[in-house]
């Protein structure tokens, strides 16, 4: 049989509810045709059909490089100034419930569905879905959200450079006021006696946020009339960023396992001598206490939940492309399970660890300014990191500059090394793309295109502009092409397929919970939580105020073009497809491709081979017997 015919015969693989089409049955026709020549032709036809890469795809060094490297790029910012906020807002203690059930039901699965699929096809988000080519649009939209939040993640590091540098002075710059700040500001060194002292109406407002807002940011008003110029210091600190994160990537995982080490433990070292630190302070327990006391009537609201599942999803970078392209540099036969184990449980507690920190002190700055409300004292998001932890910093009576180099640092190192692997993620998909061009010429072509990008975020309307993106161009984005990912593995591609793959590749068999999970809980939980953001859209705010329309705008065409890759991809590929009515074309596009399976031509043969013994010789053609083999055959 000519290789052409067989190629055909291979691409037409198992679809989950038309057991009909399987690979079995095909390579079945070929084995009554030529039954004494089907084990040469499979072999050769393995070479023939292996995706021309232009050599053998790079591997870690060690195989520890790639625990490193995912501890790295899901331990980042979110643990440290999101987490904590968001489990004050949602029940303190009582939030762990709900965020540990949101583990095991949708972090857990998707995180190890994600690391299983990459290190099964070595390949990239985009080439990854070759296993359903109709929906590889979901990858090139989940690139393009990476590589939006790549932008405002080096301009937050940015920021962070500037107080580390600033830290370094003998008097903490945001300590004291200056007399360009106004009246109502409020010294750190003196905030006490000035708040009890005031008998204003006027509000008074901490040195530590003016200093953020009026030096750090030059922040505008509203930016009806424009977001202004960039700031030449945070120009400066941000090509330093992406000096940083070239040089880490220059030669692609071989330079970026090396970091790993430091990346993924350094913040580690930094935290426990925080903590520390944070313990031994007066009011520090106050605050652990309020941060961890539950509040057991929120765990019927709806909004805590919605909560979990949200933190959860961007804690653990799942769905954008990231674990995809770490786990393709694994070796082929790795079991990965105790890998996925080890991150999302560190994620969890370095969450919870980095609470009691920021807690603690927090609590301490709550005593010395005579508050007994640890709310009070707290902001979120940024303003936790920039405003309400310098400022208790900056009231230590020992070695301030000392802890807020260490705080600064820590932050940095963590967003750097969640960056590095999002910017990983893109360069892939361009070295997998063009894979002539050398990794050096991308990775610095991607940081110059990116510090460009980036100059935005610099001006004194930088932060309205990375609220709004981080929002309709990230996390409204990912939402939608999460589900689309899981959908296409699950029932698509199929539960069965991927099991059968795992078998082949881990010589595992996949318990029910896995199956469950990925088929049932998982995806079902992602839609709820779709439709539960837009019946409660509201318009995007900054600190309150609206933005302009025409920026609303802007922001919905940033959220299509993201989304919008999903059906025009679709399209495109039906329309390439061989055949003469649409349903021919559809039929082809939904099964994957021709040259689907492991990267090595010998793993392929021996792939082709265990999918043909495997398959199931008297399929059922009721759709609930489908359903059901899907799951669990």
């Amino acid at each position: 049989m000519p290789k052409a015919q067989f190629n055909k015969f291979i691409a037409d693989e198992a679809d989950p509810l038309h057991p009909e089409n399987s690979l079995h049955t095909n390579i079945e026709r070929v084995k009554h045709d030529e039954a004494s020549t089907s084990q040469v032709v499979i072999s050769s036809v393995a070479e023939d059909i292996l995706p021309a890469s232009g050599g053998e795809r790079d591997k870690w060094s060690r195989e520890i490089e790639f625990l490193f490297s995912c501890i790295a790029l899901s331990v980042g910012l979110g643990n440290v100034w999101r987490f904590p906020f968001i489990a004050l807002e949602n029940g303190g203690g009582a939030f762990v419930i709900p965020y540990v059930i949101v583990l095991l039901l949708i972090g857990r699965p998707i995180y190890y569905m994600e690391v299983l699929i990459g290190q099964f096809a070595s390949r990239g988000a985009v080439k990854v879905f070759d296993m359903a080519p109709i929906m590889k649009g979901i990858a090139y939209g989940q690139v393009y959200a990476t590589a939006l939040a790549t932008t405002y993640y080096a301009a937050i590091m940015a920021l962070t450079i500037k107080y580390l540098l600033a830290s370094f002075t003998p008097l903490l710059p945001w300590a004291t006021c200056q007399p360009e700040w106004g009246a109502n500001c409020a010294s750190i060194t003196t905030y006490n006696s000035s708040v009890i002292g005031n008998t204003s109406h006027e509000k008074l407002v901490s040195s530590a946020e003016l200093y953020f807002t009026k030096v750090v940011l030059r922040e505008k008003d509203n930016i009806e009339d424009g977001i202004g110029a960039p700031s030449l210091d945070l120009v400066i600190y941000l090509f330093l960023v992406w000096v940083l994160i070239a040089v880490t990537l220059i030669k692609g995982i071989q330079s970026s396992g090396k970091a790993s080490y430091f990346l993924a433990l350094f913040p580690y070292v930094v935290l426990f001598i925080l903590l520390g630190r944070a313990l031994t302070l007066p009011g520090a327990w106050d605050g652990i206490v309020y941060f961890l006391k539950p509040q057991w009537d929120q765990l019927l609201n709806p909004e805590v939940w919605y909560a979990a599942i949200t933190q959860m999803f961007f804690s653990l970078a799942i769905c954008f492309g990231t674990l995809i392209m770490y786990a393709s540099y694994n070796n082929f036969h790795k079991r990965v399970h105790k890998d996925v184990m080890i991150v999302t449980t560190i994620d969890s507690i370095t969450s919870i660890l980095a609470g009691c920190v920021i807690f603690g002190i927090l609590g301490n700055l709550a005593l010395e300014t005579n508050n007994t409300d640890i709310s009070k004292v707290v902001k979120g998001g940024a303003g936790l990191a920039f405003i309400s932890y310098p400022e208790a910093i900056a009231k230590f009576k020992y070695l301030p500059q000392f802890f807020a180099v260490l705080f600064f640092f820590m932050l940095l190192v963590l967003g750097i090394g969640s960056n590095i692997g999002m910017s990983s993620c893109v360069i892939t998909v361009f070295k997998d793309r063009f894979d002539h061009i050398p990794q050096w010429a991308i990775t610095i072509g991607f940081a110059i295109c990116s510090f460009l990008c980036g100059l935005i975020y610099t001006t004194p309307g930088g932060q309205y502009l990375l609220n709004l993106v981080d929002f309709f161009g990230c996390s409204f984005i990912a939402l939608f092409l999460a589900i689309g990912e899981i959908v296409t593995i699950s029932w698509i591609y199929g539960v069965k397929r991927f099991c059968k793959d795992i078998e082949f590749m881990c010589n595992l068999k996949t318990g029910f919970y896995w199956r469950i999970c990925w088929a049932i809980f998982t995806p079902g939980l992602m839609f709820l939580v779709l439709v539960y953001t837009l019946i409660n859209y509201k318009p995007l705010e900054y600190k309150g105020m609206e933005y302009p329309e025409y920026i609303y705008n802007i922001a919905w065409l940033i959220w299509l073009i993201g989304v919008g890759q999903l059906p025009f991809w679709a399209l495109y590929t039906v329309y390439k497809q061989p055949g003469n009515t649409f349903m021919q074309k559809f039929n082809r596009a939904i099964k994957p491709k021709s040259n689907w399976g492991p990267a090595s031509a010998e793993q392929l043969e021996k792939y082709i081979l265990f999918m043909k013994n495997s398959q199931n010789h008297n399929p059922e053609h009721g759709w609930t017997s489908r359903i059901y083999d899907n799951i669990f055959g």
